[in-house]
């Protein structure tokens, strides 16, 4: 069991990984050539990036399925799962943002706004999805189940949301990667 302090400081520093890795991914948008490595090959990672999300949907959605059949040890599989798949996403992510310019959406009339809508919101989410889920993980590793329970019913939706639209968008953008 965790001493009180222990509780503060791990509070801390999840909290400063919720606000870190969102800014660490934006410094990648804003200084494009900053870690490019010349002749890296990293093509293939948007379609891995899709398969991840479309993993961690359906892990998502079976952890929750789990959880309310009252079935603890699955539904931690599949979160456990989830967050794994989630961060190996954001790993791979990374390495193809930092390696590749953005690519630009070709799309026009309707379309080209559904896009920019499902990707906005995606991104929105995305940035405060990794602190949701750093503390709904932290509440059920340190047995504050009531306070797991409170924030997942925001972390599930929004992290499910992130995961399909993510899939969603890379749909749509991929007819225009060169």
């Amino acid at each position: 069991m965790l001493a009180p302090g222990d509780y503060t400081r791990y509070k801390i520093i999840l909290g400063t990984l919720g606000v870190v890795v969102p800014l660490l991914v934006a410094v990648l948008f804003s200084f494009p050539d900053l870690f490019r490595i010349p002749g890296a090959e990293v093509k293939f990672l948007p379609a891995v990036n899709a398969v991840l999300n479309s993993l961690t949907a359906i892990c998502l959605l079976a952890g929750y399925y789990f959880i309310r059949q009252k079935q603890v040890l699955r539904h931690r599989a599949m979160m456990g799962t989830a967050f794994a798949l989630g961060g190996l996403f954001l790993l791979s992510y990374v390495a193809y943002h930092s390696q590749v310019a953005s690519t630009h959406f070709g799309g026009v009339g309707a379309v080209r706004y559904a896009y920019f809508f499902l990707l906005l919101t995606h991104i929105s989410l995305a940035v405060v999805t990794v602190a949701l889920v750093l503390f709904t993980l932290y509440f059920a590793l340190t047995g504050q189940y009531t306070k797991h329970k409170a924030i997942a019913r925001w972390t599930f939706p929004i992290w499910l949301y992130v995961s399909v639209t993510g899939v969603i968008v890379y749909f749509m953008i991929s007819p225009y990667y060169t």
